[in-house]
Formats: structure tokens, sequence, C-alpha cells
């Protein structure tokens, strides 16, 4: 199978807008991260701030490894036309199926972090209940 120049590119659009998603969500958690200090410099206890915190730290962690496989991904599509355009097909496209699985990744974690946001929301609910 030969791949063209437009090839990689279709996924350009995908990817920037992926990337704005995983941006916003990085920064919903740090703006989350700053209440929760604010609070406990105020000394309001949440009953369950401990397990925020876990959960925080742990979604940070994933959203910087989506957001390092979807770059990649994007490097590997510009590198997979570089291939084309200097005439490498068989290396360009063992990049771009790189490329694609980096995506299948980034996607990946990108759903266990939406699981993980779900659960957290879980946790601020039952609070609620107890009140």
């Amino acid at each position: 199978m030969e791949i063209s120049l437009t090839t990689p590119a279709l996924l350009f659009p995908a990817v920037s807008l992926l990337l704005l998603a995983y941006t916003n969500r990085f920064l919903a958690i740090a703006n989350l991260i700053r209440n929760l200090k604010h609070d406990k410099l105020k000394e309001i206890n949440h009953p369950n701030l401990h397990g925020q915190i876990n959960n925080l730290r742990i979604r940070i962690i994933v959203i910087r490894n989506m957001q390092g496989f979807g770059i990649s991904s994007l490097l590997l599509c510009v590198l997979t036309m570089f291939l084309i355009y200097t005439g490498y097909q068989t290396a360009a496209q063992i990049t771009f199926g790189v490329s694609l699985i980096f995506m299948i990744i980034s996607l990946a974690l990108s759903l266990r972090e939406i699981m993980m946001s779900a659960e957290a929301i879980k946790l601020e609910l039952s609070d609620i209940v107890k009140e």
C-alpha cells in the first residue's frame, strides 16, 4: 500500500482538536487543585480530601501521558510527510503506522481519564448525600 502526502495530513485537524481538549482538561484540573489548596490553607476539611488529591495526582499523570502520545503522533505524521517527500515510502508507512498506534494510546488514556473524572464526581456527590 502506498500512502500520499495527504494521508498523514488528514490527522492534523483531529490531532489539533484533541490537543486543545487535552489542554482544557489539564487547565480544569489545575484549577481544581488550586481550589483544594486554597481550601486547605483556610483549614476547610473536606471528608474526602485525600481521595480527591490522589485522584487528581493520577489524572495529571494520565493527562500528561495522553498529551505526550498525542504530540508524538503529530510529530510522526510530520516525519511521515517528510519521508514521503524524500521518497522513503516503506519508512513512511512504518512511521505512519506508529503514529496511528500513538494516537490510539492517547485516545485510550483520554477514555481512562474521563472514567477517573466520573469517579471524582461520584466522590463529590457522596459528600452531598452524607450531608
